[in-house]
């Protein structure tokens, strides 16, 4: 057993030292296809790994998992335990078997991601040294939660063939905007260096709720994460300094365009400040929320709510994963979601139905009645800046990169379904648009010797109206 244990330590570094890169049977897992506007995986089977934690030592296999991954019953544990999909340094082990120290415990699940957008990454600058791209909403940077292939990563890896990417920043899944990718370490190194010494001005651009104040408008309240495990700030004397400074640029009549420009690099830091101010992002999910009291956190105002209340309601109310967008790995998402978070998901799920009928359209559908999405080329938005812009040519994958897109039509064959699995069980009702966007863009990055900028989103002119504010 000592033997398994140093080949799973060996086989974890060994998969370390090759981060940030994947392997190509790992892009090759799965494939997506557009539905509904949405860009879908499908389903496949995943092994979870995770080395046994401190307090599990001496435990039984069985009693970890019933307490601690809450995705299945024990009788489902039990099952996985005996079949040997649930193992112990890869070998099977029976349901009383005690952990030890460094033990490695694998689970292979048949893994269901959620689904982003179908609006395609595009490309703003291509080197040798760095990429720059423009993320659509929705779709995280990295794979993170129940996020694999529908990631930024992922997909420019699968589609663009760009692989082996160093992250050097990232914006939240809900965010779109400009993101910069390192192609060398030693670039990437540099203009990390460059962010974290704050030699880089960023400016964004938002949509708040109200008329935001005339003139420059400086926030420097620090800023302290309440939980890192599902993602959330607030404003803390005990936080971090923290400094953004905004400007509006444009009244609607019901909404604001605002520029915010960060100082510093926080963790949610536009989005907390403007919650701070009075003025949160009109379509926050998070920020914008009265489970941060009456007020809605305006002025530091939490309605008397402790931390532990606050997290305690914010996992109460939404799916941690989804809605929530979790950037990091955590224990909510180690070996699968949590059934009740999946009950408790802004997307319904329903039963079921034997009848062929009963099932999803596989019709896909536009975007928007300016975006043809087929079967080859994934649909697109228009994006324009803060006042009206001629059309421009379609850009896509293969006149960015030199890659055709892939078909991306629904293909059956592909759809595998595992007896023993819950989500197969169940069936989710897509995302509306709304929840696949929030109104906060990173606009513009300017560094020593280089800047890149974006085209801006539909919303972001300053005469937009929403057509459907209520969702």
């Amino acid at each position: 057993m000592r033997f398994f244990s140093l080949q799973a330590k060996l086989e974890t570094k060994a998969l370390k030292a090759k981060r940030p890169g994947f392997t190509d049977d790992r892009y090759n897992e799965t494939s997506y296809y557009i539905e509904n506007a949405l860009r879908k995986v499908y389903p496949y089977y995943f092994t979870f790994t995770t080395f046994t934690k401190g307090r599990w030592v001496g435990e039984r296999i069985l009693d970890v998992f019933a307490r601690e991954f809450r995705a299945h019953p024990a009788e489902e544990y039990e099952r996985c335990i005996r079949a040997g999909t649930l193992t112990v340094n890869y070998e099977k082990v029976p349901t009383d078997y005690k952990l030890k120290h460094n033990d490695l415990l694998a689970n292979v699940v048949h893994r269901h991601e959620v689904p982003v957008t179908c609006h395609p990454i595009t490309i703003v600058h291509l080197d040798e040294d760095v990429v720059v791209v423009n993320k659509p909403a929705s779709i995280p940077v990295h794979p993170c939660g129940r996020y694999r292939h529908n990631t930024v990563v992922f997909i420019l890896a699968k589609e663009y063939n760009l692989k082996n990417l160093r992250t050097i920043h990232r914006l939240d899944r809900l965010t779109s905007g400009l993101l910069l990718f390192g192609r060398s370490p030693k670039k990437a190194r540099q203009m990390e260096h460059q962010i974290r010494n704050r030699l880089v001005q960023k400016e964004y651009i938002c949509r708040v709720e109200g008329e935001f104040p005339e003139g420059i408008i400086e926030c420097k309240e620090p800023i302290e994460v309440v939980s890192y495990k599902i993602g959330v700030c607030k404003v803390s004397a005990k936080g971090k300094d923290c400094v953004t400074i905004f400007q509006k640029l444009g009244y609607n009549g019901l909404t604001s365009i605002v520029l915010c420009k960060p100082k510093t690099g926080r963790m949610h830091q536009i989005r907390v400040h403007l919650q701070y101010l009075g003025y949160p992002v009109v379509n926050d999910p998070l920020y914008n929320h009265e489970v941060f009291g009456p007020m809605k956190g305006k002025g530091g105002d939490l309605g008397g709510k402790t931390d532990e209340d606050l997290v305690k309601d914010l996992i109460h109310i939404h799916n941690a994963e989804n809605w929530l967008g979790m950037d990091g790995d955590s224990d909510l998402s180690m070996f699968n979601s949590r059934k009740g978070d999946l009950e408790d998901s802004l997307e319904v799920l329903e039963p079921k139905g034997d009848d062929e009928s009963d099932q999803l359209s596989r019709e896909p559908s536009p975007c928007d009645e300016n975006c043809e999405n087929n079967t080859s080329v994934p649909c697109e938005s228009t994006p324009h800046p803060l006042h009206c812009r001629s059309d421009r040519e379609k850009v896509t994958v293969a006149t960015q990169t030199g890659h055709e897109a892939p078909d991306l039509s629904f293909n059956p064959d592909k759809m595998t379904v595992d007896k023993h699995c819950y989500e197969c069980k169940v069936r989710y009702r897509d995302p509306k648009p709304q929840d696949l966007v929030m109104y906060l863009h990173a606009w513009k990055y300017k560094g020593p010797g280089w800047d890149y900028e974006t085209e801006l989103p539909e919303w972001a002119r300053v005469d937009w109206i929403d057509s459907d504010p209520l969702g």
